[in-house]
């Protein structure tokens, strides 16, 4: 009798340990990039194809002088509405790729970090085709930092542009605490001694700086290998908001055996949001990576400042 894939997948164990596992692998995740609750696995969860997240807009208006000669003209507080699309993606493997996995000690564990890895990875590549869609975006101007068409150090990646792309939140740029980054610019930096290495604490892994801000390394990032163009996004906490859904009649994980071939299956499935705060999605349902990418597919619609992410594009 050998070991088949339903013998140690119990998906009320499984599906569990793969999102909790899969967010502890997660660079955006652990550096704060991601928020998380239930509001947003709640929206998730939903049956339709996109959520509608009202919002007040903040008090405008001059402020008037107080005097006994008439009232105050009252003000009015306005409302929007940002919205995020709900992204419902599959996987299957078949046994023969798992086969190293079930050789291990504890199968369910290997096969679990496995498929939490991949998850991981695939939704990071989605979330750089969202980055690369909004900041595409002609409303998303105000909060991109383009000094690629300049000449010499003025279109490179120095400490100087690097400031004057934070300077897009104006006197918001205090909230920038991370950046994503394409190997090729980390080398870049590091050659110049500018990334620094960091210990936590004891139990903690190192991780990497510039200018204090958390340095993630992605080679999903957009760049330009013609004329050497990088495209390097910095983010304050929780720019992103990141929700797992479960809605009725989803299943998450299941396995499957064809018996006359000898061949056992194993299909995941992620029901998941990876909203950029404040800019509403306004393209087709179920988009792929390739329609994420897409900028007339997103709206911006809170200010500027309270976006939370700049992209800077330059050279190296």
């Amino acid at each position: 009798m050998t070991t088949k894939i339903a013998d140690v997948i119990i998906p009320e164990v499984f599906n569990p340990y793969v999102i909790q596992r899969t967010m502890e692998l997660s660079e955006l995740y652990q550096s704060g990039i991601l928020s998380t609750g239930e509001e947003f696995d709640r929206l998730a969860s939903s049956s339709s194809h996109v959520v509608n997240m009202p919002f007040w807009n903040d008090l405008t208006g001059e402020d008037e002088v107080l005097t006994d000669q008439g009232a105050l003209t009252p003000g009015k507080i306005t409302a929007g509405q940002d919205i995020a699309v709900i992204l419902r993606r599959g996987r299957a493997w078949g046994a023969n790729d798992l086969a190293a996995a079930l050789a291990g000690d504890d199968p369910m564990l290997v096969i679990g970090d496995l498929v939490a890895d991949y998850w991981r990875r695939r939704m990071q590549a989605a979330l750089i085709s969202i980055l690369k869609g909004v900041f595409a975006a002609p409303t998303m101007a105000t909060n991109l930092h383009d000094i690629s068409a300049n000449t010499g150090d003025a279109a490179k990646f120095t400490g100087a542009t690097f400031i004057d792309a934070l300077q897009k939140l104006g006197d918001a740029k205090e909230k920038l605490t991370a950046v994503v980054m394409h190997s090729a610019v980390e080398a870049a930096l590091s050659k110049q001694n500018l990334i620094q290495t960091i210990q936590p604490s004891e139990n903690m892994p190192q991780i990497k700086t510039y200018m204090g801000k958390r340095v993630i390394v992605d080679d999903s990032c957009p760049v330009d290998t013609t004329n050497g163009v990088f495209t390097t996004f910095i983010f304050a906490q929780g720019a992103i908001g990141y929700g797992n859904g479960n809605p009725v009649g989803f299943v998450p994980t299941e396995t499957d055996r064809d018996s006359l071939a000898g061949e056992d299956y194993l299909i995941t499935r992620k029901t998941f949001i990876l909203h950029p705060r404040g800019v509403k999605y306004v393209g087709a349902p179920n988009p792929s990576n390739t329609e994420l990418e897409n900028g007339t597919n997103w709206e911006r619609v809170y200010e500027p400042k309270a976006i939370r992410m700049v992209a800077f594009i330059h050279k190296i």
